[in-house]
């Protein structure tokens, strides 16, 4: 009997379940992988792309091109999961699951916040960020505003990296000196989990005169100003907002506090068969593809296990590996550790510009391994 398993949503966690799946269980399961996107872009190819790196065509992976055994991709969008029945409704028909892995990452609300939509730009989607490609080359200098605006959101450690990128962006094309750069952050420290990878970027702060706003929120944008959550303004002439971001409305049948509760060891649901992975889940790390990635491989080592018919004992372990962009050729890489019912902890190696080869291979060996092609980050 082949097993049906359904996975919904193609990010990180998405490639990464049904690739494992598909390769160790090849005619013992049928794999269909689901999302409303015709393709795939890295968090950090959109920064890439945004600040003039390499052209918005490098950074895109069709889902046209996945060659893998027993996967079928089907482009559309979910409306509705019956998580008991594990029955799914998309706009193209329903598709029903022996097990169904729920991927579905986190939306963004840009008018969310008030403002914001009207009068700045948002840069997590991939067509906010491809957008504001065409902003930047327009700007000419003057106060630039990066901030977030509700929590949880998803890579915490981008908005810093996207400071760090303007500086070096602005000083490239010789507007650094008639510029500024402000940074609005909820947190007390840019990674509170690793104090020596925060010491690192307010270092570079300093050096780069990036003016630093912590533990506050934007909670609107007017024609010319900020307003903050501690009822303050700040004055911008470009502003970037993350925006609020919410589990998708088609997750809502189970959600508990806005997201999916799982097994923070299993990633299994309270429904039988049913997981959920990355982004969509309260399952207490921050919402980023390697954390995705990792709970992808824990769930797909359990289903392989279920489709042949052992128990699955693998376990998450709650940790990451990030890399963080400082610019001028220097990158970062942040290990952290979150287990539930522990302080989250973690280390910093660099920034360094060895680690930029190292960066470039994190995102080359998931092409190779999702797409079965080879692709250089670096155009």
């Amino acid at each position: 009997m082949v097993t049906r398993v359904v996975v919904l949503g193609a990010g990180f966690g998405g490639l990464e379940l049904a690739t494992l799946v598909s390769e160790a269980c090849a005619g013992k399961a049928e794999v269909t992988l689901v999302d409303k996107a015709d393709g795939f872009v890295f968090g950090f190819s959109k920064l890439d792309v945004m600040f003039g790196r390499i052209p918005p065509n490098h950074a895109f992976h069709p889902y046209s091109s996945l060659v893998k055994p027993s996967v079928n991709f089907v482009n559309a969008t979910v409306t509705a999961i019956d998580p008991a029945a594990r029955q799914v409704e998309t706009d193209v028909g329903a598709f029903d699951a022996d097990i169904l892995v729920v991927a579905l990452g986190a939306d963004v609300h840009p008018d969310a916040t008030p403002g914001l939509v009207e009068h700045g730009h948002e840069f997590y989607t991939v067509d906010g960020a491809f957008s504001v490609r065409e902003v930047l080359a327009r700007f000419r200098g003057g106060r630039v505003v990066i901030a977030v605006t509700s929590t949880p959101f998803k890579c915490p450690p981008a908005p810093s990296e996207t400071a760090l990128l303007m500086d070096e962006y602005l000083t490239q094309r010789g507007l650094r000196d008639a510029s500024e750069i402000h940074l609005v952050m909820p947190f007390g420290a840019p990674i509170p989990p690793s104090p020596a990878a925060s010491a690192a970027i307010l270092e570079a702060f300093e050096e780069h005169d990036i003016q630093w706003h912590p533990e506050l929120l934007v909670r609107g944008v007017d024609a010319r100003t900020v307003n903050l959550s501690d009822g303050t303004d700040l004055a911008y002439d470009l502003f970037l907002g993350v925006p609020v971001h919410r589990a998708p409305l088609a997750v809502s049948s189970l959600t508990a506090d806005g997201w999916i509760p799982v097994d923070p060891l299993s990633l299994e649901t309270s429904f039988a068969g049913v997981y959920a992975v990355g982004d969509v889940t309260s399952v207490g790390t921050p919402k980023a593809g390697v954390f995705a990635e990792g709970q992808a491989a824990v769930a797909a080592a359990r289903i392989i296990a279920t489709i042949n018919a052992e128990q699955g004992t693998q376990e998450y372990d709650g940790r990451g590996i990030c890399y963080m962009e400082f610019g001028r050729d220097r990158v970062a890489k942040v290990d952290v550790t979150f287990r539930a019912g522990q302080r989250p902890y973690g280390g910093l190696e660099g920034p360094s510009t060895e680690l930029v080869d190292d960066k470039r291979t994190f995102g080359a060996t998931r092409i190779q391994r999702w797409f079965n092609r080879e692709w250089s980050p670096a155009g």
